[in-house]
């Protein structure tokens, strides 16, 4: 059976990187890599001497797990966030896996989110899958700030257990999340715009967010999820128009700090 190794990155995350860590003790090798916390991230995590805890600057999510990803010592890679928990079901189904072979350089995995207590399981998340379990030397990711996701040498089937992934405790940490990812998808979308002179318009900043919320309460049945799903639509139409109003003030001329420097 080949080994896998458990990835975890992690930036002041006290709350989550105990239960992150305990819940891939099952792996053969566990790697946290830190963006230097503030917080007691480092303190939880050289108490658990079986980690092993690589420091490195951020630049983005992607750079950062390409950069972890080489120094695994082991084929098979299990990739965590660390507010993601496998369940023992999606445990099981890995070890299989692994213990078996496989034709496939990596497999998604859907994700079963909650957000402030409460489990959503429509609000246009019921589709939402991310690859976690992959091949270290057939697989990295996107150079993208956000959604980046796995480019692979070979196919990508899909598993059939989840994670459970506690999203936000409240609206104050979605807000201050989606501050950072909006610069980044920003930046993103400014730079490949420039490409073909496409420009951000009245029409794009009202039309666009108010499709959004439509989308995820209507269409993706966020109304399903009472009050937290109305809540979900809204927060996801402000994530468009926040996006948006960055990308106008880019090619406006004016310059955005990046959040996670400040």
């Amino acid at each position: 059976m080949e080994k896998i190794t458990a990835i975890i990155p992690t930036f002041n995350e006290e709350v989550h990187i105990k239960a992150a860590i305990e819940s891939v003790l099952w792996c053969d090798e566990i790697i946290v890599v830190d963006s230097f916390s503030t917080d007691k991230t480092v303190e939880i995590v050289k108490s658990f001497p079986q980690v092993r805890l690589l420091e490195h600057e951020y630049e983005h999510s992607a750079a950062q797990k390409n950069w972890t990803i080489p120094q695994a010592s082991h084929p098979w890679i299990f990739l965590l966030d660390a507010d993601e928990r496998p369940t023992p079901e999606l445990v099981e189904e890995v070890k299989d896996v692994v213990k078996k072979g496989t034709k496939y350089s990596g497999f998604w995995i859907y994700r079963r989110n909650n957000f402030m207590g409460k489990r959503i399981n429509y609000s246009g998340w019921q589709s939402d899958k991310v690859i976690r379990l992959f091949k270290r030397d057939e697989c990295k990711y996107q150079n993208k700030h956000v959604h980046a996701e796995i480019e692979s040498k070979g196919e990508i089937s899909i598993l059939k257990h989840k994670l459970i992934h506690y999203t936000y405790k409240d609206v104050t940490s979605y807000l201050k999340k989606a501050d950072r990812y909006t610069t980044w998808g920003a930046l993103d979308r400014y730079h490949k715009w420039e490409k073909t002179g496409k420009k951000i318009g009245l029409a794009y900043l009202f039309f666009r967010p108010f499709g959004r919320f439509v989308r995820h309460y209507f269409w993706r049945l966020g109304i399903l999820d009472g009050t937290h799903g109305f809540v979900v639509s809204a927060l996801a139409a402000y994530n468009v128009f926040i996006r948006a109003v960055k990308i106008w003030r880019l090619q406006n001329g004016e310059k955005i700090e990046d959040p996670f420097k400040k």
